[in-house]
C-alpha cells in the first residue's frame, strides 16, 4: 500500500509532564525518516492553535534546540483545554479545522495529551471520516495522572513519581524532626479520580517509621471515622504522621470532599477545579485530634520537575512519539500510542495501540490488587510495577550553576 503523502501537524494538550517535549522530539525526528510527510508543522496551544491558523514550521529550528527539548519542561508549542463539541462536519470547530488542514495540505494529525485530548483526536478522526478526507489520526499518551486506559503506563507518570516519592523522603526526614510542635503533615499530590501519584510515595519508606504513613486514595470511599482513627493509630505508634493525598477524595455517595464551586470552577469538559481537600483534612485532624496539621502542595512543580525526571520515562516518551509517526505512515488512524509492558523479571516495554474510542473520556483507576486490604497503603506488586518507571537520571544542562532550557523559535507556517 502507498502511504499517504501530505503535511503533518503536531499538538500538545493538557498539563504539561516533564517529558512531553521529548515525545515532541521523538516525533519530529521520526518525519524527517519518512518521505509522505513533506512538512512538519506544530500547532501553538494545541488545537486552538490549529483554529486559529496558528502553525509554526518545526524544520525551521535549529538542531541545538531541537535537541535540548528532551531536557526541558512545559509545552514547548503550548498546551490547551479547549474542547471540540462535535464530530459533526456541521460544526463549526470542525469545519475550521479541515478549512485549515485543507489549505495546509494536512494528511497527518499527532495530538499529545490526556484522556480529553484523545477525545479531541477521536471526533477529529471521526469528522474525517463523515466527509471523506484522507487524514491520519494518532494520539499520543501523556499524563502524570497515569489513568490513561490500555497502556501499562502513561509517559509523565514516572518522572512526577520520582519526585513526589524524592518530596516525601526530604520532607519526612524534615517532619520527623518537627514533630513535637508540628506532629502532622499533609502531602497533596494532582489525580482527580486516580491515585497513581499518591500511590508511588509509598516508595520513599526505606525503614519502619519513615514517612509516608497513611496514603488516601480516589478510589477507596472517604470516611471521616476511619480517617481521623488512622492518623490517631499511626501519630500514638510514631509521634507523627505523614499523610500523602490524592486531589479527588470521594465520600460513598461519590461526592467530593471538597470541590471548588461556581461557573470559573468548571473545565472545559466539564470536570470540577478540586482544591482544599488539605484544608478539609487539616481541619478534621485539629478539632477532633488538637494536633497542629500542615499542608504541602507541590502543585505544578511536579509536573515541571525535569531536575528529578527518570531517564526511563524520557526515553520512553520519544518511543511512543516516533511510533506515532510509523503507525500512521503505515496507514493506522484512529488509535492512541500504548506501551506494553513485555513478561519477565527484565523490564521491558514496547509500542502498542489502542482504539481512540476506547481511551476518549475513559479514567484507568489504581487497582484493588495494588492497594492494601485497610485502604491506606499499596502492596508489593505496585512496588513491583512502579520501582522500573522511575530509574536513571538526566544530566540537564547547566549555564551559571542554573538549568539552561530550550525554547523555540516558533517561526509562523506564512503559506503551504
Amino acid at each position: 500500500m502507498k502511504a499517504l503523502k501530505g503535511n503533518a501537524i503536531v499538538g500538545q494538550s493538557g498539563g504539561p509532564t516533564a517529558v512531553i517535549n521529548s515525545s515532541l522530539y521523538g516525533v519530529i525526528q521520526e518525519a524527517k525518516k519518512h518521505s509522505a510527510i513533506r512538512n512538519l508543522y506544530g500547532a501553538i496551544y494545541g488545537i486552538e492553535g490549529v483554529l486559529k491558523e496558528e502553525l509554526v514550521d518545526l524544520s525551521a529550528e535549529d538542531r541545538e534546540t531541537i535537541e535540548g527539548l528532551k531536557k526541558t519542561p512545559g509545552a514547548a508549542l503550548g498546551g490547551c483545554r479547549y474542547m471540540i463539541k462535535s464530530d459533526d462536519p456541521k460544526d463549526r470547530d470542525i469545519k475550521r479545522v479541515f478549512e485549515v488542514f485543507r489549505k495546509y495540505g494536512i494528511r497527518y494529525f499527532f495530538y499529545n495529551g490526556g484522556n480529553d485530548s484523545m477525545d479531541t483526536a477521536l471526533k477529529i478522526y471521526n469528522a474525517a471520516r463523515k466527509i471523506g478526507y484522507d487524514l491520519h489520526v494518532i494520539g499520543i499518551p501523556k499524563t502524570i495522572d497515569n489513568d490513561l486506559e490500555g497502556t501499562d503506563h502513561c509517559p509523565g507518570y514516572g518522572s512526577c513519581a520520582k519526585y513526589i516519592i524524592t518530596c516525601v523522603m526530604e520532607a519526612g526526614i524534615h517532619t520527623e524532626s518537627m514533630y513535637t510542635s508540628e506532629p502532622v503533615t499533609i502531602l497533596v499530590t494532582v489525580g482527580r479520580n486516580a491515585g497513581w501519584i499518591a500511590a508511588a510515595s509509598t516508595l520513599a519508606r526505606k525503614r519502619e517509621g519513615d514517612a509516608p504513613h497513611i496514603i488516601c486514595f480516589p478510589e477507596i470511599p472517604f470516611e471521616k471515622e476511619k480517617f481521623l482513627a488512622d492518623v490517631e493509630r499511626e501519630y500514638k505508634k510514631y509521634g507523627g504522621v505523614f499523610i500523602v493525598t490524592g486531589e479527588g477524595l470521594r465520600d460513598k455517595e461519590g461526592n467530593y470532599i471538597h470541590a471548588a464551586t461556581g461557573d470559573m470552577n468548571i473545565d472545559a469538559f466539564g470536570h470540577p477545579v478540586l482544591g482544599g481537600i488539605a484544608e478539609t483534612l487539616k481541619q478534621l485532624i485539629e478539632e477532633n485530634l488538637k494536633l497542629k496539621t500542615r499542608w504541602i502542595k507541590p502543585d505544578i512543580c511536579q509536573q515541571a520537575a525535569m531536575h528529578m525526571a527518570a531517564k526511563t520515562d524520557v526515553m520512553e516518551a520519544e518511543m511512543v512519539g516516533r511510533a506515532a509517526v510509523r503507525f500512521a505512515v503505515e496507514g493506522k488512524s484512529g488509535f492512541m500510542v500504548t506501551l506494553v509492558r513485555e513478561p519477565g523479571t527484565t523490564y521491558k516495554c514496547t509500542p502498542g495501540i489502542i482504539e481512540l474510542d476506547r481511551v476518549a473520556n475513559v479514567d484507568r483507576y489504581v487497582p484493588k490488587e495494588f492497594i492494601s486490604e485497610d485502604g491506606i497503603w499499596t502492596t508489593p506488586a505496585f512496588v513491583d510495577y512502579c520501582m522500573p518507571l522511575i530509574q536513571g537520571d538526566v544530566s540537564i544542562p547547566m549555564k551559571d550553576g542554573l538549568p539552561n532550557y530550550s525554547r523555540l523559535k516558533k517561526i509562523i507556517v506564512k503559506e503551504r
